[in-house]
């Protein structure tokens, strides 16, 4: 064959698009594109064991470059395997593109051995699918994908190839993929309306997600919050929305019962909502959790959020950076003196109430720190004094997540990610994802022993590609999140002893998972912290290591009757 397939033109097409590295398990229906990967050394290949966890992979990295990850699945048992980790991107908005192999078009009509629909599978958990069935317009579609991915709201897409239609002549130029400029600002009148709607309020509360990190808007928002002395509720985090450490941090909201994200709103006269949807909880309130008179000003670039579920006063077709830097000065000249003089005082006022809780926890923390089993807070403790500052954090410690982010409160933008999407395994293979952006910065990852046991295999990854990732097993030896929300639930049905009792499976015990042997058969040096004379070595072992290191930590299994609560200060904060 003469002339250029399209394989090697869809290899040029990424390097194009500046894709550094393509995350796969690999097939035989790819044949053709995997064997072209050899001519392309800056498309470097990572290589994961099972599709779950490569898509996650691609999604740790994808978080941290906030640019679209490419992945390569095998037709579709691949992509099956990865639905999982699919519904997780989707759900929290990552920008991937994942292209999936099949054997050819032709071979449709003869319902061939592992056809299958693809695009069909993958529409409810992806933003966009499609296939490629022309030479004329694989790279066409490609870009078509990269856009997508990449326009607001962000998401993953699929691109089906099948191995005939890339195995012909391929003649389609290779242009660079524009992705849409969506900054845009409200009209000046708008602005206004805006801003004399939460002026004057005297219970104000701002609720932001996702949107905000993508719009990189954190710096307004400070802003705005100061000039409006409204503390901030982190209602779909995936990421840095706001500083921990800010005075008007009111922590996360949770995301599974509606009655705790109602009681966060229930007092506010004022809510400006931004970037996110109201409200992504798993069992959400049917009815509006706001006051009837609540004001509610709703920003996002997705119109399809403003009011999906509840009314709201005002919405805003809006990038989050441009309209709070804009609303900032409208709101000070719309509150005036003395409003901003109010303002002023109520900031004050909610930072006092946010230390106050913040300096108790960490004084109950350190009352229990010699404790054993141990508290996951005496290892964080520990740790956050021998991390570099501009260390990241990959948070799925879930139950756990509370005692760490005391100690490791997020600061800085690009150095905090956590796994909102409702999938579990996201930890570990997102920690060595965020690694591979990040080979300068020190990157630790936290999951569960649950979370583990779904893409351990990312494990072999991080050996295989020496990936100098640190990751951290907190084991407690059961699904303590299901024991948690079981006491929630059967506290709401009015059970006297809601943590009485656990049905036997939410314990995985029997025989007791050994995360260090299991991290030394893929090829990863791991150690056991069990007593707090050991926190510190073991911790600085992790660190001094040259390469991938585990710890996996044993800690306490009890779960108190109230410890599902959601909302409240940072401080506070549990992990619905």
């Amino acid at each position: 064959m003469t002339g250029v397939t399209g394989h090697r033109r869809l290899l040029e097409q990424m390097r194009a698009d500046g894709v550094r590295h393509l995350f796969g398990n690999p097939g035989s229906t790819e044949e053709g594109l995997l064997d072209e990967i050899a001519r392309f050394p800056d498309v470097g290949y990572v290589l994961g064991l099972q599709e779950a966890a490569v898509v996650c992979l691609a999604d740790g990295y994808a978080q941290a470059t906030h640019r679209p990850s490419v992945v390569l699945l095998h037709s579709g048992v691949g992509l099956g395997n990865a639905v999982g980790s699919l519904c997780h991107a989707k759900q929290r908005g990552t920008p991937m593109v994942v292209l999936a192999g099949e054997a050819g078009v032709v071979y449709e009509p003869l319902e061939a051995h592992m056809a299958a629909d693809l695009v069909g599978i993958a529409r409810p958990v992806t933003k966009y699918a499609t296939r490629a069935v022309h030479p004329a317009s694989v790279l066409r579609q490609f870009r078509r994908c990269m856009k997508v991915a990449a326009t607001p709201p962000q998401g993953p897409v699929l691109l089906a190839l099948p191995q005939d239609v890339l195995d012909q002549v391929n003649d389609e130029p290779v242009l660079p993929t524009v992705v849409p400029d969506t900054r845009v600002l409200p009209e000046p009148a708008r602005l206004r309306e805006a801003a004399e709607l939460l002026a004057g309020a005297r219970s104000p509360l701002i609720l932001v997600g996702d949107g905000v990190a993508a719009s990189e808007a954190v710096p307004e928002l400070e802003r705005f919050a100061e000039a409006w002395g409204a503390p901030v509720c982190l209602s779909m985090a995936s990421e840095l929305l706001f500083p921990w450490t800010h005075p008007l941090c009111d922590g996360l909201m949770g995301h599974m019962f509606g009655e705790h994200s109602g009681a966060a709103v229930a007092d506010a006269d004022a809510v400006l909502v931004c970037g996110t949807y109201l409200f992504p909880d798993v069992f959400p309130l049917t009815g509006s959790p706001f006051r009837d008179d609540a004001r509610i000003v709703h920003v996002d670039l997705d119109p399809y959020a403003i009011a999906k579920n509840h009314p709201v006063t005002l919405g805003l077709v809006s990038d989050p950076r441009l309209t709070l830097r804009a609303l900032t000065p409208a709101l000070r000249q719309a509150q005036g003196e003395e409003g901003g003089a109010e303002s002023a005082r109520r900031a004050e006022w909610i930072g006092a109430r946010h230390e106050e809780a913040r300096r108790a926890a960490l004084e109950a923390d350190r009352a229990v720190r010699d404790r054993v089993p141990l508290r996951m807070s005496a290892v964080a403790e520990r740790l956050a004094a021998l991390l570099p500052d501009d260390a990241v954090v990959f948070d799925e410690a879930l139950t756990h997540s509370p005692d760490l982010t005391r100690w490791l409160p997020p600061r800085l933008p690009g150095a905090f990610f956590q796994t909102p999407g409702g999938t579990l395994g996201v930890g570990i293979p997102g920690a060595v994802g965020a690694k591979i952006a990040h080979p300068e910065r020190t990157v630790v990852g936290f999951t569960g022993d649950g979370g583990a046991m779904f893409t351990f295999q990312a494990l072999w990854t991080a050996a295989h590609h020496g990936i100098d990732v640190k990751l951290v097993v907190c084991h407690n030896s059961g699904y303590r999140l299901l024991k948690e929300n079981l006491v929630d639930y059967r506290g709401d049905l009015g059970d006297p002893d809601p943590a009485a009792e656990f049905p036997w499976f939410f314990d995985v015990d029997r025989p007791c998972v050994d995360f260090v042997a299991v991290a030394g058969g893929l090829g990863v040096p791991a150690q056991r912290i069990t007593e707090p004379a050991e926190i510190e070595p073991v911790l600085k072992s992790m660190l001094d290591h040259e390469g991938p290191f585990l710890v996996e930590v044993r800690l306490e299994r009890d779960v108190a009757a109230g410890s599902a609560a959601g909302g409240g200060p940072v401080t506070e904060v549990k992990q619905s």
